[in-house]
């Protein structure tokens, strides 16, 4: 019997799992600017609601939350930085290894859930980034943006403004142009996302949206917050 061993993905769509996030696309994008995934509040959603069998749809989130950025969570949680913010998101998912792991971090981000606070979830490109996202890489000149899945196997190509009305990004997924000049992937455990392009290309973007983030350095990893930046 034959072993079935998948092709490893292409760079310009796919996302490291794990070690330095540069490296890992060095020859495909000189860039890579780390997203922060908000945490929110609901104003017209029962947070009952905000369970696997129950889950919103990427419009309801955007209609009908509110969000709280990582500087605002660091007031109100008393952590002071956002390596504090990562590593607490990380440990209540059992995302990193429990010699990593800070319950002290995890139990301030949980107990902003007596204030109806949300944590952001890990693996996907959170909802109220979505849509700027994509109308900031619209107005850059890109029409047509490629969806994938995490292992590389299946794409389908959409018209922007569809991207934008629709939800069809999946979970781990990849959304890169047909140019192979621009990628936004979102790790499996990860509460953030990363956005890797040209300098010139991501400083635009940010130009038309604000994102909350940073950019990667050569020692910036996957799981940043363990480590140097």
């Amino acid at each position: 019997m034959t072993n079935r061993i998948l092709p490893t993905p292409e760079k310009f769509a796919s996302c490291p799992y794990d070690k330095k996030i540069l490296s890992f696309y060095e020859g495909q994008f000189e860039s890579v600017f780390v997203i922060f995934h908000p945490f929110f509040m609901s104003t017209k959603i029962e947070l009952e609601c905000f369970c696997p069998s129950r889950w919103p749809s990427k419009h309801q989130f955007i209609e009908s939350c509110s969000t709280i950025s990582w500087s605002e969570t660091l007031l109100l949680s008393g952590l002071t930085t956002f390596s504090d913010i990562d590593i607490g998101l990380r440990t209540i998912i059992n995302g990193i290894k429990p010699e990593r792991s800070n319950k002290y971090f995890s139990e301030k981000l949980t107990a902003l859930q007596s204030q109806h606070i949300i944590l952001p979830q890990e693996g996907y490109l959170s909802p109220f980034i979505e849509n700027k996202l994509l109308n900031a890489i619209k107005i850059i000149g890109h029409n047509w943006l490629w969806v994938g899945d995490e292992f590389g196997t299946e794409r389908k190509l959409y018209w922007v403004e569809d991207l934008i009305e629709k939800d069809e990004i999946p979970a781990h997924g990849c959304v890169f142009a047909h140019d192979q000049s621009l990628l936004i992937t979102t790790h499996w455990d990860s509460h953030c996302s990363f956005l890797c392009s040209s300098k010139e290309t991501i400083d635009k973007i940010l130009e038309i949206e604000p994102f909350e983030g940073f950019f990667c350095t050569q020692n910036t990893e996957v799981y940043w917050s363990l480590y140097e930046i």
